[in-house]
């Protein structure tokens, strides 16, 4: 499958590695900056490979089935778009977009298109979430009471000065959107997906050189009665210390901490099963916040590109993910609960938010 990676920053090594896994022809790179390019192939030993500061001038060429963004985010949308347009199959790097139409105008234009489009929220294919997934779907934990995602990190000015477009509402927002959206994700999809209602806080506390918010606190109802608690902040003094969901039942409580919700730290299920011990000594290495999941989402990806039928993280999962963090942001806005579906709102609607 002919293979192309827009955006050579940050994240790009791990999109490269999973291409190389699943044994993609690799076929072109895009970014502004050749060094980005060259610094990114070099590290692969990748010599042949096209390289285009336009994305464009690469859809016409290279023609490519399917295509990774990873972009500031603020571009995701209106690449994704041309992508769709050019017949081409999308992994997009989170967040899907930032403003709820463009999601939608995503989604729909996909499938217009038949193609299809994954968000790359490659946490659900960590073991631990998998091992829990599992027991969520088998009944384990009966009637859910709550859960809660706490994503505890730190970000300091190195950070931000790697590109001018983070931090940014219009291009980034802040750390709920960036830094926290995979436990959101994690949290909605384990809840059942039926959120109704969001009340929520934010704050920029250490970070005046940002627009966006640093610390986001949020509190999240469903249509099933339960609840949930969101913590998400990169204010952490010194290192990043645990993104951490928990799920509590009736009939099963269970913990996945980890800088990423990879390791299992609480097990505990009413009826215990054959699988049980293996699940309660998970720690699944991962060499850094993004964790092992790339590689297992391309896998999914061409898999039902090639089966016709939705990826396992598909574009409506991205979409859900950020509907959580635009509710936040619309209620710290209003002051008031948000009642979903959010119909639109966009990070750029919170521009002035903090004064900076």
């Amino acid at each position: 499958m002919r293979y192309a990676l827009i955006g050579c920053g940050r994240v790009s090594p791990n999109h490269i590695k999973a291409a190389l896994d699943n044994d993609l022809e690799i076929a072109a790179v895009c970014d502004l900056l050749p060094q980005a390019m060259d610094g990114l192939l070099s590290g692969f030993g990748l010599e042949n490979v096209k390289k285009y500061t336009d994305y464009k001038k690469m859809l016409e060429e290279v023609k490519p089935e399917l295509c990774a963004i990873a972009t500031d985010s603020g571009k995701h949308a209106a690449i994704a778009l041309d992508c769709i347009g050019a017949g081409c199959n999308l992994i997009i790097e989170k967040p899907i977009a930032m403003s709820m139409a463009d999601a939608d105008r995503i989604i729909d234009a996909a499938e217009k298109a038949d193609v299809k489009v994954c968000a790359c929220h490659q946490n659900r294919f960590n073991v631990a979430v998998q091992q829990t997934r599992r027991a969520m779907e088998a009944g384990r934990f009966g009637k859910l009471s709550h859960g809660s995602i706490q994503v505890r990190w730190n970000r300091g000015p190195e950070y931000y000065a790697q590109a001018d477009w983070r931090g940014k509402w219009a291009q980034d927002g802040g750390t709920l959107m960036n830094q926290c959206i995979h436990g959101i994700d994690l949290l909605r999809w384990m809840m059942g997906g039926d959120a109704v209602e969001v009340y929520g806080a934010t704050r920029n506390r250490f970070h005046p050189y940002i627009e966006g918010e640093d610390v986001g606190m949020a509190v999240v109802k469903f249509k099933s009665g339960a609840v949930a608690t969101i913590e998400g902040t990169v204010n952490i003094f010194p290192d990043d210390m645990e993104g951490t969901l928990s799920l509590f039942g009736e009939k099963g409580s269970v913990k996945l901490g980890g800088l990423a919700s990879n390791d299992v730290d609480v097990w505990q299920f009413s009826s215990p099963e054959a699988d049980d011990d293996a699940a309660k000594i998970t720690k699944e290495t991962a060499p850094n916040v993004y964790g092992n999941g790339h590689s297992s989402l391309y896998r999914d990806v061409i898999e039902a590109v090639r089966d016709g039928r939705e990826p396992y993280v598909s574009a409506k999962a991205g979409r859900d993910a950020l509907e959580i963090v635009l509710a936040v942001y619309k209620s710290q806005k209003t002051g008031l609960p948000v009642r979903l579906p959010l119909k639109d709102f966009s990070s750029a609607d919170m521009e002035g938010m903090f004064g900076n």
